[in-house]
């Protein structure tokens, strides 16, 4: 998982031919913390399929902002430069709903490929 360090990395890399999926989320956000000890070993699962980005929404107000993140910790997936599909709900997300919502970018990525 790559940590964002600056917007123009963030553009960069949503620019990729392989999917990437941006995990918006904070230090502070108890349900960001809850999916951490997870989410390495679901990143290392999807990684030959999916580029994973992660936004510290307090580091980068401007990105929350320009895509419209409400909620923490939120996912988007983006196929060359394009929002494709998010995964984002009050309530807490299992590890089970993120590998179902990394299933489905994986789809939806082949089909924008076609």
């Amino acid at each position: 998982m790559k940590k964002i360090e600056s917007i123009a990395e963030f553009r960069e890399a949503i620019q990729s031919e392989k999917p990437a999926v941006a995990l918006f989320k904070a230090d502070w956000c108890k349900d960001c913390v809850y999916i951490e000890p997870f989410m390495p070993d679901v990143a290392q699962a999807y990684g030959d399929r999916i580029r994973f980005l992660v936004v510290d929404r307090d580091a980068f107000p401007e990105l929350g902002e320009e895509y419209n993140v409400l909620g923490i910790p939120s996912f988007i997936a983006f196929a060359k430069g394009n929002e494709t599909i998010r995964f984002v709900s009050k309530l807490r997300k299992t590890r089970e709903e993120i590998e179902q919502f990394l299933d489905r970018v994986v789809q939806v990525s082949g089909e924008l490929a076609k």
